[in-house]
């Protein structure tokens, strides 16, 4: 059917026609508002209000720009809205923990609202031609030290880039969507771009490091494994590149370099003789690994961490842990037995 005809029969009160109509670009809508909040449960939220409003505002589409371009126009916005009133995010956080963590951490750029975005809900995303604008890949603009770079740019120059640089939208057209003039629209480009780039480069970071092929990737995936269910410190800090980074949101605190990282491991990971069980899946187009610890009444070992790790060439470059809540959205489970 036509989209014409889906929107005249979704305006006429058709749910299954306004969902046929809507329902193709809902993944790609997510992943658009997880680039500008940085938070999948709030990129879901996002999503919902956006999908409601649709709904309610199809009677007033006059079809001047394409479905997908209203939807994006109507996330945006949500979006943007969501960060004025952003009272749900926390500001900062602590670890809590039973051992003293090592000196010196540093204040880190990640924010404390990150969570990661699972790559099998990247799977069914339709390939579209990039816009004629577009400046970043796919697989750099879901990397988490884009994703990181983007939450410290104010809301409409965050907007602004993704649109942009992401999606490749031109000027005109994003000067449309956020009711901006096109001047405006290309002085918040100018700043997002210094400040991104700058970051990326101050931090030694790239959006896009030196990915390995499929096969070398394996095998440092199992390289990580196997070091971290042997409790092997040693072969774990072989793994990283010397400038490494290990960052925990919400805690506002970070390790840097292959040292403090080896001090790390050994005082807090693989504290008092501490042992895992590990998964291996993905998040933000790099592996991830899925940690499970050991309940000393049952047995069993229960989901304890998720560990998302950036890859440069045959090293890790950053490992970014996030707590263990999140873990169900890769369809890891909360427990796993005992190895036999």
């Amino acid at each position: 059917m036509e989209a014409s005809d889906l929107i005249a029969k979704a305006a006429a009160g058709d749910h299954d026609a306004f969902r046929d109509l809507v329902e193709v670009h809902s993944r790609e809508l997510q992943v658009h508002c997880y680039r500008i909040l940085g938070s999948l449960q709030d990129a879901e939220d996002a999503l919902q209000e956006t999908l409601v409003s649709a709904w309610r505002s199809l009677g007033d589409f006059r079809q001047q720009s394409s479905v997908r371009t209203w939807l994006y126009q109507i996330a945006t916005n949500r979006c943007l809205s969501m960060l004025r009133s952003d009272s749900r995010r926390p500001r900062t956080a602590s670890l809590v923990l039973d051992v003293p963590l090592p000196e010196p951490a540093e204040a880190s750029d990640v924010p404390p609202w990150l969570q990661p975005y699972p790559d099998l809900l990247m799977d069914n995303l339709v390939d579209r031609e990039p816009g004629p604008e577009t400046r970043y890949e796919m697989t750099e603009a879901i990397s988490l030290a884009f994703i990181t770079a983007l939450q410290l740019l104010p809301p409409r120059q965050r907007a602004v880039l993704v649109l942009r640089d992401v999606l490749g939208y031109r000027a005109p057209e994003v000067a449309e969507m956020l009711d901006a003039t096109q001047e405006s629209v290309q002085s918040a480009l100018k700043r997002a771009r210094a400040t991104v780039d700058g970051h990326l480069a101050d931090s030694g970071r790239s959006a896009s490091p030196r990915l390995p092929d499929a096969a070398a990737e394996h095998q440092l995936v199992a390289k990580l494994t196997e070091a971290f269910e042997r409790a092997d410190v040693p072969a774990l800090v072989g793994l990283l590149t010397k400038d490494v980074r290990l960052s925990m949101p919400p805690a506002l605190l970070e390790y840097r370099g292959i040292e403090m990282a080896g001090r790390f491991l050994e005082a807090v990971t693989f504290r008092a003789g501490r042992r895992y069980r590990v998964l291996p899946t993905r998040a933000n187009g790099q592996p991830a690994l899925g940690v499970y610890l050991p309940d000393p009444h049952t047995g069993v070992f229960r989901a304890y961490a998720l560990l998302a790790i950036t890859v440069d060439g045959d090293r890790v470059s950053a490992i970014t842990g996030f707590e263990n809540d999140v873990m169900p959205r890769f369809g890891l489970p909360r427990t796993l037995p005992e190895p036999g």
